[in-house]
């Protein structure tokens, strides 16, 4: 029977060497080389102003025009939201084959702005693409200069401007302005406003330049010398400017699928012949064609201007040239609707003639809309187009009603423990050339996030997270290419476990010497040491779930307890209780979450702290295995007797183990030793550690939780004392690669406390005499799609205090055959504590095996859970 005066005498090894906890100093700095990776990242939000900037996830650019100057080809810059307030020059080029990319990630209602945004900092030409060949640049919000372009190509080829959009300055002269020797160059998919000068202005030298899929607001396009021009699917409304503008030799262009309003307002235009649709001079019409467009007749300008004849309708112009044989000169019903926080576009009414009507094969028609819209069938109106027959002229196609499908995150079957899918998805509810959505995942966890949204055209995507607990994705589904507010944003979770990687004891932190702390003094009231961690058997700590520890405590000058948890706000819980004297161990598993570990003393005097570590939880290693507990070792039984002073005894435990076992999970309890002493249990052929497992006095009965390396199926139990001590060990579970169950961390969190009714309802009363109650497990909170995976063992540390006899406390899956074996071993009158990893079955059973009453506390660090489905 244990008595507590003997307790005083008990030993814990001693160890001066350093332990395995890593260096807190910060890490050497890394260099600021160029990225070679596929993608460069700018982020002016995450950047380090004055540290490195290496274009990487961790380390971005804080400026466009730093990733600007080392992007090579087949590179895609990322640039994420946020205010940019910089020119940016363009000097690099890529190839044909492997463009270089600067893509803004912007979502609904979060964009990257660039340029003179609410400042006046900035001057000349915001950007500027200068002498370069095979670059894209996509979805950026340019903001222009007074008096200066936005944005300004000049001797370039194979350029791209797409998603863009361009407002443009106060007295501006253009929007985007392509000049010099200027070849191939597309824009396409934009929003683009100046108030003076064109929206596009196409100069002299520019040639097969393509314009689809625009919207031109309050200027349109000119183009001066200019030969090989494209002109399809826009939709320009101007305050009474010409629409179209093609002049000095602006020959062979193609003009159609567009619709243009030189109205504005809608009303009648003060000087009708300076707002004509489309111009072209007769410089100009060689070889040039126009088809397929619809003009909106209410500003009074002409319809078309070709070869210096001017047309107020439609048929006296077809018959003149040839040309606008599918044209419509009607109302085009314009819609103003919000594009988004920052700007509005046209889409077409009810009964728009602009819908369904337009030339598929148009030249530089592009398969989605400005929006990135698929072509849609209105099924209300009848289809005159060609190809699919259904697309809408102009910029943007009408859309259905959206049909949204659940979203979802769960573990990946098959993968590894921290792998996930996450889904969703939208489409037309419409008849549509191809159903398309672009989709956004940001993924995190309680101590774990992704700086950057996942801009993708797929409904489903795979991650990795790098920890357990809860985790969880943000996700957004949009049709529109998140341009406009038709987008959702919604928030889905899901449980990941960690896997088990076992070492031999070795010991991390001793305040008796300092190992693990800064000074060699004992905690003193309401004291703590905090233990940082950068690395815990070569896993670095950002890697780390939890870590498994034998935590004790000796020479106490008062009663008290410890408690063990990751450094933050100390919880109501407890690792271990102790009286003055005496030397007490207990496992427990520690979340990390912020790379240290406190041990927080509550009491009024002073003790010293140990910890040894057991192992980590991590991405790797071993998955659980749970049991009803079986006795695998009584030496009270059996003519081995004892173990010996200061002897090994070999445990083999291959009759239940399989045989790729790692480790095994064992109450082990010493009962009448005749001296003080220690035991230590090790894996099997191993030197043993300097480290304790439990400790003991003569007479005592005292249990601990270990979880121990195998070899074979096999440990090696060490006594250390000058006596003999008979040992009683019960197998719990074991760890091997081919388990499934893995653990999920939680905060020591209280879930039973009979003194004050805790996990009974408004019961405070100890459990009676051979009382069984039963405790529900803690699960981390989460909505789950699907349903987040149950538990199915907790890990426990069970408290016993004020009994009013001597028993043993037995903790097993609710609603099954109560084991023989014991958890917490107590006399009475005093407060023991041992942890226990113990399956869920209907819950699970709390047994007071005692004539005598007693309370009952079990603080819960945390659950396993199965493999996914």
């Amino acid at each position: 029977m244990r008595k507590r005066a003997l307790a005083r005498l008990a030993l814990v090894p001693l160890l001066a060497a350093a332990g395995m906890v890593g260096s807190a100093a910060s890490a050497a700095p890394a260099t600021a080389a160029a990225n070679e990776s596929s993608e460069l990242y700018v982020s002016n939000k995450y950047c380090s102003p004055t540290g490195v900037q290496n274009g990487s996830p961790e380390a971005p650019f804080c400026t466009i025009q730093a990733a600007s100057a080392v992007a090579g080809p087949g590179q895609t810059v990322l640039v994420q939201p946020g205010v940019y307030r910089e020119n940016v020059s363009f000097n690099r080029s890529g190839t044909e084959s492997a463009p270089i990319t600067f893509r803004a990630v912007y979502l609904a209602n979060d964009s990257v702005r660039v340029g003179k945004y609410e400042t006046t900092a900035v001057t000349g030409a915001v950007m500027v693409i200068s002498g370069v060949h095979d670059v894209v640049i996509e979805g950026f919000d340019v903001y222009g200069a007074d008096r200066s372009d936005a944005i300004a190509v000049i001797d370039s080829s194979r350029i791209t401007l797409d998603k863009m959009t361009i407002h443009g300055g106060s007295l501006g002269p253009t929007g985007v302005e392509v000049s010099g020797v200027s070849d191939d160059v597309t824009i396409s998919r934009g929003l683009i406003q100046n108030t003076s000068g064109p929206a596009l202005d196409l100069d002299p030298g520019t040639t097969n330049v393509t314009v689809t899929g625009n919207q031109l607001i309050d200027s349109g396009l000119l183009a001066t010398v200019s030969p090989g021009l494209t002109v399809t699917g826009n939709t320009v409304v101007t305050d009474c400017r010409p629409g179209i503008d093609l002049y000095a030799s602006s020959t062979g262009a193609s003009v159609r699928n567009n619709i243009v309003q030189t109205s504005k307002s809608r009303q009648p235009c003060a000087n009708p012949a300076g707002a004509t649709a489309i111009r072209v001079d007769s410089s100009s019409a060689s070889d040039t064609t126009a088809d397929y467009n619809l003009v909106d007749p209410l500003s009074g300008g002409p319809i078309y201007t070709w070869a210096g004849e001017a047309y107020a309708a439609l048929a006296p112009f077809t018959t003149a040239t040839g040309q606008g044989t599918h044209d419509l000169h009607a109302n085009p019903l314009l819609t103003l609707q919000q594009f988004n926080t920052w700007s509005s576009w046209y889409g077409t009414g009810t009964a728009s003639p602009a819908r369904d009507s337009a030339d598929a094969a148009a030249p530089g028609a592009l398969d989605t809309d400005l929006l990135d819209n698929s072509y849609a069938d209105d099924p209300q109106v009848p289809n005159t187009g060609t190809g699919s027959q259904y697309r809408d002229r102009g910029a943007v196609e009408t859309q259905g009603p959206r049909v949204t499908d659940p979203q979802y995150l769960r573990r990946k079957a098959g993968g590894g423990p921290f792998d996930v899918v996450a889904g969703q998805g939208i489409r037309s509810s419409w008849t549509v050339e191809q159903q398309r959505a672009k989709y956004a995942y940001q993924f995190y966890g309680d101590f774990y996030e992704t700086r950057y949204w996942h801009v993708t055209d797929s409904n489903s995507v795979e991650h990795t997270f790098r920890r357990g607990g809860r985790v969880c994705v943000q996700m957004q589904g949009s049709q529109r290419d998140f341009r406009s507010s038709d987008s959702y944003r919604t928030e889905v979770c899901t449980v990941v476990g960690a896997r088990y990687v076992p070492v031999t004891p070795t010991r991390l932190l001793d305040t008796r010497t300092g190992l693990g702390t800064t000074s060699k003094q004992p905690l003193g009231q309401d004291g703590s040491v905090v233990m940082p961690i950068t690395s815990l058997a070569g896993v670095p700590v950002a890697d780390i779930t939890a870590v498994v520890l034998n935590v004790s405590v000796t020479q106490p000058t008062e009663s008290g307890y410890i408690v063990v948890y990751p450094w933050g706000a100390v919880p109501n819980a407890s690792t271990m209780n102790f009286v003055p004297g005496e030397t007490v161990a207990n496992q427990v598993t520690v979340p990390v979450w912020n790379g240290h570990i406190a041990f927080t003393h509550r009491g009024l005097g002073q003790v010293h702290v140990v910890a040894d570590l057991q192992g980590v939880y991590t991405a790797s290693g071993s998955g659980y295995a749970s049991m009803s507990p079986a006795r695998m070792l009584d030496t009270r039984e059996g003519p081995a007797g004892p173990i010996a002073a200061n002897a090994t005894r070999t445990l083999d435990l291959s009759s239940k183990l399989p045989s790729d076992a790692t480790a095994a999970v064992l109450n082990v309890t010493a009962t009448g030793p005749t001296a003080n002493g220690f035991l230590t249990l090790f894996p099997y052929g191993g030197t043993a550690p300097t480290a304790s497992h439990l400790n003991y006095v003569p007479g005592q009965t005292i249990p601990n939780l270990v979880t121990v390396p195998v070899v074979n199926g096999r440990v090696n139990i060490r006594s250390a004392s000058s006596g003999t001590t008979h040992v009683v060990v019960d197998l719990a579970g074991w760890f091997s690669p081919s388990a499934t169950q893995t653990f999920v961390p939680l905060d020591p969190t209280r879930v039973l406390d009979t003194r004050d009714g805790t996990g009974r309802g408004t019961v405070n009363a100890p459990l009676r005499g051979f009382e069984t109650i039963r405790v529900d497990p803690r699960v981390v909170a989460a909505t789950c799609n699907p349903a987040c995976p149950a538990p199915t063992a907790m890990v426990t540390n069970l408290t016993v205090t004020a009994p009013t006899t001597a028993g043993v406390l037995i903790a097993h899956p609710g609603g099954q055959q109560r084991p023989t074996a014991s958890n917490v071993n107590f006399v009475a009158r005093e407060t023991a504590s041992n942890a226990a990893l113990v399956g869920v079955g209907a819950g699970v059973d709390v047994y007071n095996n005692s004539s005598g009453q007693t309370h009952a506390i079990v603080d819960q660090l945390g659950y396993f859970i199965g493999p996914p489905a």
